[in-house]
């Protein structure tokens, strides 16, 4: 995995810290009851998804590959001769 550098961005490091603050807010308010910081934890944390896909199109995400690697078809043959 670390060789296509999966998730190695300023994009991806955004929207998972999001996310992990927003279920950190759910878990804390269901300890001590309180609904209303629940749902706004779990919207937190949805909202962190959003954030890293627009930081991704706003260009903090990967970028794409320069020149792209093609695949050649090398013919294989066998060393008798006819």
């Amino acid at each position: 995995m670390s060789a296509n550098a999966h998730g190695h961005t300023t994009a991806a490091w955004t929207g998972v810290t999001v996310s992990f603050l927003g279920f950190m807010l759910a878990g804390v308010a269901m300890v001590m009851p309180s609904p209303v910081l629940v749902a706004v934890g779990l919207v937190l944390s949805a909202a962190g998804a959003v954030v890293g896909k627009l930081m991704s199109a706003a260009g903090f995400g990967k970028k794409p590959a320069a020149h792209p690697v093609s695949v050649t078809k090398e013919t294989v043959t066998s060393g008798a001769s006819v």
